[in-house]
């Protein structure tokens, strides 16, 4: 299988009262954890060490490597740890345990991946690329934030 033949469905996942599990403390996980606080506070980071960054995040921190165990009772998870094979093994744990998983930049390992995200409100609009070009999202989502900025597009 090829990139270009992987297929995400664009959807918004109600996450109320669910539990979501990061694991990972360094520079990706910082990026992706600091996206996520923008919609959820009920996060779990589970990491040897953090950086400064995520710890200012308003997230349960717990200082350690991954378990298996660890993934109990979680609706979703996101890994980024920086070390392919333990992302593997996470990933085969997660899925072992029907729980959706993304591993960062790594996207025949995901079930779901983040689009890029513009919120104002009750608004979020997302710009993906079924996860072909990271950068060309951003680029769009930012050309629309731009638009909104400047008024071209209204959101009441």
């Amino acid at each position: 299988m090829n990139r270009e033949d992987l297929q995400f469905l664009p959807i918004s996942i109600n996450v109320t009262n669910k539990k979501i599990l990061l694991i990972g403390g360094g520079k990706v996980a910082t990026h992706k954890g600091t996206i996520m606080a923008r919609f959820v506070n009920q996060v779990t980071v589970i990491a040897p060490e953090f950086t400064e960054e995520i710890k200012q995040l308003p997230f349960t921190f717990i200082e350690k490597e991954y378990e298996k165990r660890d993934l109990e009772g979680f609706f979703l998870v996101y890994v980024c740890t920086g070390n392919q094979e333990l992302n593997h093994q996470i990933k085969e744990d997660s899925e072992a345990l029907g729980i959706l998983t993304s591993v960062c930049d790594a996207p025949f390992l995901c079930d779901f991946v983040s689009p890029a995200v513009h919120k104002e409100g009750n608004i979020t609009i997302a710009v993906g690329s079924n996860a072909q070009n990271v950068y060309q999202s951003v680029d769009i989502r930012n050309q629309i934030k731009e638009l909104i900025e400047n008024g071209q597009i209204h959101i009441q």
